[in-house]
């Protein structure tokens, strides 16, 4: 359980000066930092707050409570209306907020908690939708199976000036009791920071059962429970971090760039297991590499970032996919952000990636957004994702509407590590299987081939030594009764 929080002085007076400065009643944001919990600290990196909804309203707000004039002063209704005040929070559309900032977290950054600028009253008054708020943004913002069950509640508080922090415990039936304090300090956080990097090469061979023996599944369900599954056996693999095998729980000394690569044991491969499986129609093939960053605490172990970076590469694979989701929800036609189909049926009509695969009769394929870094604080990077239709534009939109970031001017700044985009494509099992059986079946086509071939020409060649023979014994014949016939 966290006990004590740090956050970086730098950004959070930071953010204490611009909320003083806008006169603002009240306000919700988003948390960002890490919840360690070898240490039992958490670290807040920055706060980040929600932007406006769709119709133009604040996430936040403050309720009033009715006021009597006919038995109150004007004073007396002040007091009433401070006592009184709670806050509104569109919950809904926090939570959509933290979804969308998570995708943009690299290893060793996620979305902690949220954090609240409202009085003293109004903050006491609306524990409980606050807790809830905490609530639907770690089911919105949870990617790792290994999250602790558990978030960070910040209030800052105008009248009179101070920060507190909370612990939200989470569960089903979550209270204001789950809310318990927890030291909270400023200090230096991020100066601090340790920088991995790793590139991860992946090919996942993933089977279409037939749909007796499988629901309708579509290529999104595949690669779901494809991704799901696979991230179990990357998460068991081991690293080598500059050259050298990580083995123990050590901590890193030395400063700069670590690189890190992860090694797989060997598995069996999915074709030959789906050899076996009369119910297999097809096979999914995802294949790409993915760049990886994570920051380290320096208290923290080196195990912990192999672990944030292992958790980042199965965040963006699954990050991406999302992404294609919902451009399918908004109704984006099939051949757009670089999907291309290659059938020309009415399954066509539909998005790629909502493709019922197991009564699909033609092979698709599908191209995921590729990632792109962008400086954040103090030598940090965040993450987007960027369509091959799309340009550095849009990432610039990104960071300011989710980020609330000044976009980056310098276009160099921004790091496109991985050069080719994530590849999905479908096939027929036995357009799989059947190459190596056709090779081997052209294997012994050939040899018969030649074995036939061999058998003929040495037929031929008896047939000559034997006609040669013939005539050799017929002159000799001729000769000889020719010598007789003189000597008679």
């Amino acid at each position: 359980m966290v006990k004590a929080v740090v956050g970086e002085e730098t950004q959070l007076q930071l953010a204490e000066d611009r909320l003083s400065q806008s006169s603002l009643p009240a306000q919700v944001g988003l948390v960002i930092g890490k919840l360690s919990s070898i240490l039992d600290r958490g670290f807040v990196f920055d706060l980040v707050p929600t932007p406006q909804n769709d119709a133009g309203e604040p996430a936040c707000s403050v309720l009033e409570p009715a006021k009597d004039n006919r038995k109150k002063g004007s004073k007396a209704k002040s007091r009433t209306s401070d006592s009184s005040s709670s806050l509104v929070i569109d919950k809904d559309w926090v939570a959509e907020h933290a979804r969308q900032v998570s995708r943009m977290m690299v290893g060793g950054m996620k979305v902690v908690g949220i954090y609240v600028w409202a009085s003293e009253a109004a903050f006491k008054n609306s524990t409980m939708v606050l807790c809830q708020t905490v609530k639907g943004v770690a089911e919105a913002a949870s990617f790792s199976e290994d999250d602790l069950d558990e978030r960070l509640l910040i209030h800052i508080c105008y009248s009179p000036r101070r920060w507190t922090c909370r612990n939200c415990k989470l569960s089903s039936n979550i209270t204001s009791s789950s809310l318990r304090p927890c030291d909270f300090k400023m200090g230096r956080v991020l100066t601090s920071l340790q920088t991995f990097k790793c590139f991860y090469n992946f090919d996942l061979r993933l089977p279409i059962y037939q749909e007796k023996t499988s629901k309708s599944q579509t290529l999104s369900d595949v690669l779901h429970n494809g991704i799901s599954i696979y991230a179990k056996e990357l998460r068991g693999a081991k690293a080598i971090m500059d050259g050298n095998l990580v083995v123990n729980d050590g901590i890193c000394t030395t400063d700069g760039l670590h690189e890190v690569e992860l090694l797989l044991p060997f598995m069996r491969d999915i074709y030959i297991e789906a050899c076996s499986q009369k119910d297999v129609v097809g096979v999914v093939n995802f294949t790409g590499s993915v760049c990886s960053f994570a920051f380290l605490n320096s208290k923290e172990p080196i195990s912990q970032a192999i672990a944030d970076i292992k958790d980042d590469i199965i965040r963006s694979l699954q990050s991406r996919l999302d992404i294609i989701c919902d451009e399918t929800d908004e109704d984006l036609g099939p051949t757009d952000n670089g999907i291309r189909e290659a059938s020309n049926d009415s399954s066509s009509e539909k998005p790629v990636s909502q493709l019922v695969l197991n009564s699909l009769r033609k092979n698709c394929n599908l191209s995921l957004p590729g990632r792109v870094f962008v400086p954040w604080l103090a030598g940090t990077f965040i993450s987007d994702y960027i369509q091959s239709s799309e340009t550095l534009e849009v990432l610039k939109d990104h960071c300011v509407e989710l980020m609330s970031m000044e976009a980056p001017s310098d276009a160099s700044t921004i790091l496109e590590p991985e050069e080719e985009a994530l590849r999905v494509t479908t096939g027929s099992f036995w357009d799989v299987v059947v190459p190596y059986t056709s090779a081997t079946n052209s294997s012994q086509e050939k040899n018969r081939e030649i074995t036939s071939t061999e058998s003929s020409q040495k037929t031929i060649n008896s047939t000559n030594v034997n006609f040669i023979a013939a005539v050799f014994f017929l002159l000799l014949s001729v000769l000889a009764g020719y010598m007789l016939v003189r000597k008679s």
